[in-house]
This record gives structure tokens, sequence and C-alpha cells, in this order.
């Protein structure tokens, strides 16, 4: 029994392993997390007992069925996320790195606890003590990273600035894990030899203090250096919707002017009729009415949403797309005009070009109305193609090869006073609902 339990226990601390690096990539699970721990945790547990059964009926070390082991739970792994290989085999060899460490920690307790024994017993596995042991520390290390891997490390994979970062980050724990391999003597009597288990013992804890503190500091650096990248990304769609509603500025002041300028029209008209002159009306008609927009509706009290939801329904109409709109807002919303005609806008647009890409079946539904004093619920529904680029939670936008910049400002406009915005895209329909909060 003790033949098959040694080496047993060595392989068992795949099971902590596993846990720490499903941590920080809960959010990316393909299934729920209670359904991927009922098959996976009894799965791996039976591999490992498998595994240190064979080692104990060939009487061989456990490293080349650890291996094994290895590979196919790294292969489980990253088919069990919505992750790029890169950022799955990162954390996966950082886990392993880390568990390398504890592993040449245990082995020189290991060889304080066997050097009374026969070297034929204890020189291929680990001795039950160390054994239960070095699960012991795994499993504590694991709660001490709970918190940094379900907070700052998770940050930093939901991150997609921190794209680039991932190429370069799986060296780290390779040379760690090449410097634990390196360290494990030849021959089991090397370290009785003067000091060097001591100094075995001491080297193996440094380099898990090492280990660790390279870990934080990449994440500092990483953190500082997308920092940087996130502000210049912000400052850049701060500019384009800078442009975007100056041009809608223009727009609603060009239709503000059309309406003020109808009254002298119609003065004009009065004095033209005064005469008779029937030709002049006609051509002053044809004239006047090139020059104003197609708003004959109002669409409520509130002029900038009017405008806006205006400008879009005679886009929409001009390319036969069929348009309805149900806006209750009164002359004064509760929220920030600026940031409704920004929301308003950037939905009408996304939605006005998703119809341009359909041939058949094309629609755009509005829904805009106030909520108690303090909030404004926007509802924008549209038909589309069915092709839509979605990386946890990202839109890709179809213009170029890179994320959509609307939708993303939304997000920001609508969380930058406690709102909230959700996407949802099914049988061919897709709909965003804001929820935009007022400042006070």
């Amino acid at each position: 029994m003790t033949t098959i339990l040694r080496p047993t226990l060595e392989l068992t601390v795949l099971l902590p392993g596993m846990l720490l690096a499903y941590l920080p990539v809960t959010p990316c699970l393909k299934q729920s997390p209670r359904r991927l721990m009922a098959w996976l945790i009894p799965l791996l547990l039976g591999l490992c007992m498998l595994g240190g059964a064979l080692c104990g009926t060939l009487e061989c070390p456990t490293r080349p069925v650890l291996f094994v082991l290895l590979l196919l739970a790294m292969v489980l792994y990253h088919k069990t996320l919505r992750i790029s290989l890169w950022k799955s085999g990162s954390i996966f060899l950082a886990v392993c790195a880390v568990f390398a460490c504890v592993n040449s920690f245990c082995r020189a307790i290991n060889a304080l606890l066997a050097a009374d024994l026969d070297p034929a017993q204890s020189a291929l596995w680990f001795q039950p003590a160390a054994g239960l042991l070095y699960n012991g520390i795994c499993f504590l290390f694991l709660l001490a990273a709970w918190y940094p891997a379900t907070h700052a490390v998770r940050t930093m994979i939901e991150d997609e600035n921190f794209a680039q970062t991932w190429y370069i980050f799986w060296l780290l724990p390779m040379i760690f894990i090449g410097l634990n391999i390196f360290m494990i003597p030849t021959y089991r009597n090397t370290l009785y030899t003067g000091r060097i288990l001591q100094g075995y013992i001491v080297i193996s804890l440094i380099l898990l203090a090492i280990l660790v503190l390279f870990y934080a500091m990449f994440l500092l650096m990483a953190n500082s250096l997308n920092r940087n990248a996130r502000l210049q990304q912000e400052n850049h769609f701060l500019s384009l919707q800078q442009a975007r509603y100056d041009s809608l500025r223009t727009a609603i002041e060009e239709a503000r002017q059309a309406r003020h300028d109808l009254r002298h029209h119609f003065l004009q008209l009065s004095a033209l009729a005064e005469q008779g002159d029937l030709e002049k009306i006609k051509a002053y008609l044809a004239s006047a009415t090139s020059k104003i927009p197609d708003l004959a509706v109002p669409f409520c009290e509130n002029q900038a949403a009017d405008s806006v939801v205006g400008y879009y329904c005679a886009l929409a109409k001009r390319e036969q797309i069929p348009f309805s709109a149900q806006i209750d807002l009164p002359a004064q919303v509760p929220v920030d005009e600026i940031d409704m005609c920004l929301v308003l806008s950037n939905l009408l647009e996304n939605a006005l070009e998703a119809s341009l890409r359909m041939k058949n079946g094309r629609y755009i539904r509005v829904e805009v109305s106030c909520h108690f004093t303090h909030l404004l619920l926007i509802q924008v529904e549209n038909a589309f193609d069915g092709k839509i680029q979605e990386t946890n939670g990202i839109f890709r936008s179809a213009k170029r090869p890179a994320d959509g910049i609307g939708i993303q400002s939304i997000r920001r406009i609508a969380e930058k006073n406690g709102g909230d915005c959700s996407f949802t895209h099914e049988a061919g329909v897709f709909t965003a609902r804001i929820m935009l909060r007022s400042e006070g």
C-alpha cells in the first residue's frame, strides 16, 4: 500500500495546481465552474492514482508520468477556456513554476526525513510525511494566492491591452522550471555531503521568493505600461467622439435654423401670393424644400434627442429602411444631453450600418423614456445579417480589423455615473439596452 501511496502523493499536487490555474480565468470558462469541477476533479484524481499505481508497480520515478499528466492537464485546461493559447499556456506554466520550487523544497525535507532509512526504500519517491507536506504547502499556496488571482491577475487577463504581454510572459516561468530541474541531484547521497542539504533548502526557498517577487513586479510593470496604453486609447476615443459630436451639433443647428427660417419663408410666400406670381411661388417652394431636412414630425419635446432621432430617421427613410421611434422625453432630461446624444447617435449609426448590409427584413426600432427622476432608459433594436465578432463581451468592428469604438464609448458613458448597458444578439436581432443616471 505504501508503495502506491508514495508516488500517488507526488502526483496529486496536480489538483491544487489546476484549481490555482482556474482561479483567474473563471469568467472565461466554457461551462459553469460547478459543472467543470464535477467531472475534472474525479478525472484528475483517478489519473493520479493510476499513475501512482503504475510507478509503484514498475518501481520508477514519477517524473515521466507527471510530465504526461501535465501535458494532458494543459490540453484540458486550454479546451475548457475561451482565451488564447498564449494566455492559458502562460498561466499554466506560471503555476508549474511555483509548484516546481515547492517540489525542490519538499525534496530537501524528504532528504532530512529519509537520512536514516535504507537507500533502497527511499530513493525513488517522497516519504509519506514529505508527500503530505508537499500537498499541504501547495494547498496553502492556493489559499494565499486566492485573492490576487481573482482580482489583479483576473484584471490582467480580461484587459485586451495585455495581448502582446502574454507573448513573452511564458519565458519567466520556463526559466524557473529549468532551474529547479537542474537542481535535482543525480545521486541521493550528494545531498548529505557537507552542507549541501542546508544550502539546497535555502536555495529552494530563495527561488520561490524571487519567483513570487518577479510575478508581482511583472504585474506592476504591465499595469503601468497598459495604463498608458489605455489612456492613449481613451484620448483617441474622445477625439473621435468630439469630432462626431461636432458634426452632429452642426446638423442639429442646421435643422433648428431651418425651422426658425420657416416663418420667414411663409412671409415671403405671402408677399408673392399677394402679387399673384404663381411661377415665383413654385420656384421659391422648390428651392426652400431642398434645403430643409425631412423632419416634419417631432418625436419628443427635447430638442437635442428629437434632432438626433430625426436625423437618423431621415437617413433610414432615404435608404427605405423601416424606422419606428417611441420617444417619451420632456424638454429637460435628468442626464447630460451630450452623453444622451452620443449614446443615441452611436446606437442609431450602428443600427443603420447593420441594416445597410442586409437586403431583406431590415428595420430599426427606438424606445427612449425617463424612469423616476434620475434615470434615462434607451433601447435600440435592429435586424442584422447574423455576422458578429465578439470576444469576452468586446465587439469587433465590421468596418476595420479592430474593436468597435461606438459600443466601447457607450459602455464608458453608461458606467461614468453608475449606469449600465447590455447588448444581446440572437435570431438575427441585435438589441442594445442602456441606462443613464443623472450626475446628481
